[in-house]
């Protein structure tokens, strides 16, 4: 089959979106699909070029047996809203004339958080006369009427007007969690379309592993509990909550907290530690995804934190994953719901109220000194991995659009259905 799969995040990006489509395709090329990724020079999320590339109006390369093609953007770091809007809107414009001189695929597929990346998806599919699937990573607009990036007002009826159009015209929706079909289905699409494909990690990638001592010397991590949120540091993640929980924490002098990455609210998080003069906070810039696993080895709990908004207690955050193939214990701070069920669920951790520090510091510091209970949930979130793989979750979103490609987006729904635990390499048509 022949895929064209457009999203404004790719590798060298390294944000959730970026890894995903990625990683899925590397299997679907492996089983001997083609596959185009239209998206741009990469740029996430602080608006700065990476390191060889330049934002020229069309540049083709070949990563994994991936056919990248990268289009001219308007780049705008991930903040405030006008010029995001800007970049948004150019990747629809460019990669949709782009798009048009790509050869004919069997199918086309899109992705959320933004959707406009999916208007230009589904144009193209209508332009070339093939099915339009449509991946759900995040609700939006919905989630940024959470983070009060935008009011509701006409713009924003206008913008979830499109939204259900997008709905409306997939032959297949692809929604990362139950809830999201949930909601999707709600607002009067047939469910019978819509697909739960749950998140997933690159397993050969991910292991547990000792502590990299040459980067914890690096860091000023030795000898510390380390607490490691690792993802971007945005509007939704709600992050000063960890400020205010190190703060109460200080008199704890074994006890570290370590943000990685890159994002909107990074700078003032780091001007807030410094105002307090935390000392028990490290934030280490974005790295590699090569360097991820060495990073993750530095802690001894994973932090999964957003914001305490409703809209967030649909979302089940990628980081979970990895931390689980690490064999981290996992400590939540979100919204009660489906991100804390798995979490119960599967006993890998301990879940609080966001917006909350002096819970999120007393399951520190249980964490911390319940030994038995950390090495209990640390096992858990190492057997339970399998059963969340890339490689599964790869499977599944090529049998939705191998259906959206037959004509039979209809039976989409079924795909969330199999029985858990099934074999990788059986209960699926993937590979034909």
């Amino acid at each position: 089959m022949r895929i064209l799969f457009l999203s404004e995040n790719f590798p060298p990006e390294t944000n959730a979106a970026a890894a995903r489509v990625y990683e899925r395709a590397v299997y679907w090329t492996r089983w001997g699909h083609e596959v185009t990724v239209l998206t741009t020079a990469p740029n996430f999320p602080d608006g700065k070029l990476f390191a060889g590339y330049a934002n020229r109006w069309r540049q083709v390369e070949t990563m994994s047996g991936i056919r990248v093609v990268r289009v001219k953007s308007y780049i705008a770091p991930n903040r405030g809203t006008l010029l995001r809007t800007l970049d948004f809107l150019s990747f629809m414009a460019n990669g949709f004339i782009a798009g048009l001189f790509e050869r004919r695929p069997d199918v086309v597929a899109a992705n959320s958080p933004q959707f406009f990346t999916a208007v230009a998806g589904w144009a193209l599919a209508a332009a070339k006369l093939r099915p339009f699937v449509f991946e759900v990573a995040d609700l939006w607009p919905k989630s940024i009427l959470a983070v009060g990036a935008m009011k509701r007002g006409r713009v924003l009826r206008l913008i979830e007007r499109l939204e259900l159009f997008l709905y409306r015209r997939a032959a297949v929706v692809v929604a990362l969690t139950d809830a999201f079909k949930h909601d999707i289905v709600g607002r009067g699409i047939s469910a019978e379309k819509v697909a739960v494909v749950r998140n997933g990690v690159d397993l050969p990638r991910y292991s547990p592993r000792p502590r990299d001592q040459d980067l914890a010397k690096e860091w000023g991590l030795e000898d510390k509990f380390v607490v490691g949120y690792v993802g971007t540091h945005g509007m939704a993640h709600g992050l000063m909550n960890v400020i205010e929980a190190a703060a109460g924490l200080t008199a704890e002098t074994n006890i570290a907290f370590l943000l990685v990455g890159a994002g909107a609210e990074r700078d003032s998080l780091i001007a807030a530690a410094r105002r307090r003069k935390l000392g028990n906070i490290v934030f280490m810039p974005a790295q590699p995804k090569a360097r991820m696993p060495a990073v993750w080895s530095l802690c001894d709990v994973a932090l999964v934190h957003l914001r305490n908004a409703s809209a967030f207690a649909e979302v089940v955050p990628s980081k979970i994953f990895e931390a689980m193939a690490m064999g981290l214990p996992i400590l939540l701070a979100a919204p009660r719901g489906e991100a804390s069920e798995l979490i119960e669920a599967e006993g890998v951790g301990l879940s609080v109220t966001p917006g909350d520090p002096a819970a999120l510091a007393q399951a520190v510091t249980t964490l911390r000194d319940q030994e038995t209970m950390r090495r209990r949930y640390a096992r858990n979130a190492r057997s339970m991995a399998p059963e969340h793989s890339r490689e599964r979750q790869a499977r599944d979103t090529l049998d939705a659009l191998l259906l959206a490609a037959s004509g039979r987006g209809g039976e989409a729904a079924a795909i969330r259905s199999r029985e858990r635990g099934a074999s990788e390499a059986g209960g699926s048509r993937a590979p034909h």
